[in-house]
């Protein structure tokens, strides 16, 4: 009886310091803000399709508000890569580049929330807002004879043998004549985190991407071309959360 007297004692004291330990450790886990970095994969884009930063505030124990700032390379699905006789490539037919940059605003609903240093959280989003498109000349180095060779932008009614392309022109090159084009996107996704750590995560954005310009973009001039763009993505990110 004497040593079941002294016993319960610590028992009761070590449930509740394990009851307190794992108060403080799922406290721990709770955050109100966070910041993450992405590199996107898409089916209007080339190997890296475009580039994401997105911040988010917690609205409750499941509900998120974010802004986003996208990134993208938009391409024409009909574009198609040659090589030359020097080894270098090219895409015949291509006009322009459309380059979008989308300030988004969002909610994210968590589904399924993970345990502290372990599991998968799953998460459902939205986001909407105005895309800020800039069509840049696409330039090719073309060859008139044996001898002369310029740097221009693609013109179907100019350049129509792909045999004289030797090459595209140089980084950014053109970036000065470039025209604007206003329009407006939105997205939904599911999002998978594997993060081990609670002060960061790292994980897969899996979405859908609807996107219109207030008039057609000429990608490709000889090849029908559009106002509205869709595409399935995927997005890796990683970030932190305070």
């Amino acid at each position: 009886m004497n040593k079941l007297k002294f016993i319960l004692p610590l028992l009761i004291l070590s449930f509740s310091f394990e009851s307190f330990a794992q108060r403080d450790d799922i406290g721990n886990y709770d955050y109100d803000k966070e910041y993450m970095f992405g590199i996107n994969k898409n089916t209007n884009g080339g190997l890296i399709g475009g580039f994401v930063f997105k911040a988010g505030t917690r609205i409750d124990d499941t509900q998120f508000s974010f802004w986003a700032l996208e990134f993208s390379n938009v391409k024409n699905p009909k574009e198609t890569r040659y090589n030359t006789v020097l080894g270098n490539s090219y895409i015949f037919g291509k006009s322009n580049y459309l380059y979008s940059i989308r300030p988004q605003y969002g909610r994210e609903i968590i589904l399924f929330k993970k345990a502290p240093n372990q599991g998968v959280q799953v998460s459902a989003l939205a986001a909407v807002g105005p895309t800020f498109g800039l069509i840049a000349p696409y330039y090719i180095e073309y060859a008139l004879n044996r001898v002369e060779t310029v740097r221009e932008q693609y013109d179907p009614e100019v350049h129509q043998s792909r045999f004289n392309i030797l090459g595209t022109g140089r980084l950014f090159e053109g970036l000065g004549q470039s025209e604007f084009a206003f329009g407006a996107n939105l997205k939904a996704a599911i999002n998978f985190e594997f993060g081990v750590f609670r002060s960061n995560a790292t994980g897969l954005e899996l979405g859908y991407m609807l996107e219109g310009f207030t008039k057609e973009i000429p990608l490709i001039p000889t090849t029908e071309n559009r106002q509205l763009f869709q595409s399935v993505y995927f997005t890796f990110f990683y970030g932190f959360r305070q």
